[in-house]
């Protein structure tokens, strides 16, 4: 392949301008940088999440790239990953994406100059992915979908084996029917994809185990491969397909080949290929078991992803030697525009030329082995990859064995949770260093791991990223040895204290999960339900208002356990103690301050219909001793000014602290309210005195650098007695105090004492 750079030759002024117009696009979606005027002008036009009506004035580009900048990003509050992964395109990206606008355009030639040119494009694209993986006399199907090479070389294999199956179809399967071999670690929902586009039933699909006893346990067992054949023979099937793996999507390993090969000849089945570890066909040097790969019948290339190019096309490349099955099974086309698929492709292959290529497949290698040669060093974690060391996928898990930590820690209890203290490594290195593309995978019998395939995150990764994720890993693997070692800690503390209860949950990774319970049995059971979940939702948001490190959730959005408190990972210097005695503590106020407001209700509004009732029979007095002539609007002015009528205000105050109706007229009359004792002060959390800096729920560190052995005992003692001597203050306030908006406080030359003051109906109130 030879790569062309620009040359002197004038350039048509349509090609310059749609490249010209790209850039531009691009340029505006990846700055993000819009004027305000036309953000104005343009809002109108977008509702989120609504779809508007198409507008009877066009727009111009500016606007409607605002429109899909706008879509990108109307749920990110951040800088997401797909911006990110946008601005990582680069130059060789916006070739690709040049070569969809070119596909538009070269469409609209006449008939000759498109068949043409769609030759060429073909041409030279199948010549050059054919030399670079060493693949010999081979053709090539372009396609969108990764699938959907190997489902036409299914149909091809169709053709081939059943003579009749243009004429007859269905008919001819059914009496020999076709057997589809696939290993049991090819990516989910595979198999299922070709019987429904196949119409054949699942039945045609024969998963091969892998290894159990010798070899890879990701590697298919092609000694049971073999009775499989052998057995469908026997009972009248075709061994029609065998789907092998070099790299497989989980761990990356590769399947045996060159065995499988001649298994396949054996038995006239046709092999095909696909996996990460194709990608070093390209190299200089390529392992045994991947160079096996290019004596197979087809394979699948995703050079999108190996090589950082958007919106290119997969590829199938395969041997066979009949172009009308070809054409019957769709692998050729007499289509020119369909065949503008490989235009992008064409484009961003001369861009990088050979040596770009096999330069970003050998530098995605180095990384592997970089941070596999670091992980050595690391304790605790284990990895998983190919003895020959032929993939540049690296798979690795937390794992105790070997860890050197003599403590109180349950190996039972680890083992369950392997798989969700991985989910968690996992995801915290997928945020911390998002260029590394990190991912979590679940392994038959490995369980859940993290696995790092640089060939597949857009050539976005370099190798400071690598050492930083081996620097991040170093810091997260004392945090989750810390969390083991406080586990049982944390559990029998909780057991250990009324009101609280431990619960199991092996899917958390973090210190533990705990519920709040104590609550009164004699309510029914949802109100018990309702009430518990008021509690904990209250907790849970007190605790995250504290100053602290640690972390505290309701849980996963759809876990098996409810009104829960998750806490997550621990320190090496937590208080486990202190940390379970001050949630007990806040969930008894929380409880007391609610049963204590509820009660409060139900008094205040008792009082409220009490004091309508004697106020109303207060007026009735009044009438009877007033007349009723007074009460007639203009002889009752005239008798009130004539004869005027000297009467106290009745009303009626609730007394808080007692809890009882009290009349006011003391209170008009002397101008102030009668002292009454306080009330008892509500019990509130008390938090021992800390270093400036020191957080909640540390243990003071003994061996401190700031002070010597003897001031850090003295300080000690300080504290002790701080806390010794610490009283909580008396509150003047009653905690239902805010609750009872409908009343009316009055506290002139205020002793302490609580009253609200019932509104009265006077009698100068109906004159």
């Amino acid at each position: 392949m030879q790569s062309q750079r620009a040359s002197p030759q004038m350039v048509d002024p349509t090609l310059a301008e749609m490249g010209k117009n790209l850039n531009e696009a691009m340029k505006m979606l990846e700055d993000g940088q819009m004027s305000a005027e036309e953000d104005r002008d343009t809002k109108k036009y977008t509702r989120k999440d609504i779809p508007g009506p198409l507008q009877g004035s066009g727009q111009n580009m500016v606007s409607i790239l605002q429109l899909v900048q706008t879509l990108m990003n109307e749920d990110d509050d951040e800088e997401s990953t797909s911006i990110r992964r946008i601005q990582n395109v680069g130059e060789q990206g916006h070739m690709a994406l040049l070569g969809h606008s070119l596909a538009a355009y070269i469409s609209v030639l006449d008939k000759d100059r498109l068949r043409k040119l769609t030759t060429r494009i073909l041409s030279d694209t199948t010549l050059w992915l054919c030399r670079l993986f060493r693949y010999e006399n081979g053709s090539a199907y372009y396609h969108e979908d990764d699938r959907e090479g190997l489902l036409k070389v299914c149909r091809l294999v169709i053709h081939s084996r059943y003579e009749d199956y243009t004429t007859e179809g269905f008919n001819v399967l059914y009496n020999r029917q076709p057997v589809i071999y696939m290993s049991a670690a090819s990516r989910p929902g595979l198999g299922q994809y070709l019987c429904n586009q196949l119409g054949l039933p699942l039945s045609c699909l024969c998963r091969v185990p892998c290894n159990t006893m010798f070899g890879s346990q990701h590697q298919m067992d092609v000694a049971l491969l073999e009775r499989l054949l052998k057995d469908d023979l026997q009972s009248g099937k075709l061994p029609l397909l065998l789907v092998a793996n070099a790299g497989t999507p989980g761990a990356g390993h590769t399947d045996k080949l060159g065995r499988l090969k001649e298994l396949c000849d054996q038995y006239n089945i046709w092999l095909h290929v696909e996996g990460v570890n194709l990608a070093t066909l390209a190299l200089g040097y390529v392992s045994a078991s991947v160079l096996a790969a290019t004596k197979c019948d087809s394979m699948t290339l995703t050079l999108g992803p190996w090589l950082g190019l958007p919106a290119v096309p997969a590829v199938t490349l395969y041997r066979h030697e009949d172009p009308s099955l070809s054409l019957a099974a769709g692998l050729t086309t007499s289509q020119p525009v369909e065949k503008l698929r490989a235009l992008p492709l064409w484009l961003s292959l001369q861009y990088l030329g050979h040596n770009g290529i096999v330069e970003r497949i050998k530098q995605a290698s180095q990384l592997s082995q970089r941070l596999l040669e670091n992980l050595k060093d690391v304790t605790s974690i284990r990895t998983s990859v190919e003895p020959d060391g032929s993939s540049p996928v690296v798979v690795f898990k937390f794992s105790y064995e070997g860890s050197g930590s003599g403590s109180t820690i349950n190996l039972n209890t680890i083992e369950r949770e392997s798989d969700a203290v991985n989910q968690w490594l996992g995801e915290q290195l997928a945020a911390l260093i998002p260029s590394c593309g990190v991912d979590i995978v679940e392994l038959e019998d490995e369980g859940t791991c993290v696995r790092f395939n640089p060939l597949m995150t857009s050539a976005g990764t370099r190798t400071d990223d690598v050492d930083q994720l081996v620097e991040c890993i170093k810091v997260k693997i004392p945090i989750i040895h810390n969390t083991l070692q406080l586990k049982e800690e944390f559990r029998l503390e909780v057991e250990r204290i009324a009101g609280l209860s431990y619960v199991v949950d092996y899917s958390w990774a973090g210190l533990g999960v705990l519920r709040y319970e104590h609550v009164s049995e004699e309510l029914d059971v949802s109100k018990r339900e309702a009430e518990l979940e008021k509690i904990n939702v209250s907790l849970l948001k007190k605790l995250n208002e504290l100053e602290s490190d640690l972390s505290f959730s309701s849980g996963p959005e759809f876990g098996a356990e409810k009104n829960c408190i998750y806490i997550g990972m621990a320190t090496e210097d937590l208080d486990v103690s202190e940390l379970v005695e001050t949630i007990a503590v806040m969930g008894r106020e929380i409880e007391e301050n609610s049963k204590l407001l509820e009660n409060m209700t139900e008094v205040v509004r008792k009082g409220i219909l009490e004091a309508e009732v004697q106020l109303q029979k207060a007026n009735e007095e009044r009438l009877l001793e007033e007349g009723v002539l007074r009460q007639i609007p203009l002889v009752g002015s005239v008798l009130n000014w004539l004869s005027p009528v000297q009467a106290t205000p009745k009303g009626r105050a609730f007394n808080l602290t007692a809890g009882s109706l009290e009349s006011t007229e003391t209170t008009y009359m002397s101008k102030a309210q009668a002292t009454e004792a306080s009330p008892p002060s509500t019990p509130t959390l008390g938090h021992a005195k800390k270093y400036p800096g020191q957080k909640l729920f540390k243990r003071l560190s003994r061996n401190s650098d700031a002070m010597s052995e003897t001031s850090s005992i003295s300080h000690l003692e300080e504290v002790e007695n701080l806390e010794a001597a610490a009283t909580p203050e008396p509150q003047l306030c009653s905690p239902t105090e805010a609750s009872t908006s409908s009343v009316e406080s009055h506290s002139e030359e205020s002793n302490g004492a609580d009253v609200l003051d019932i509104k009265t109906v006077e009698s100068e109130s109906l004159r």
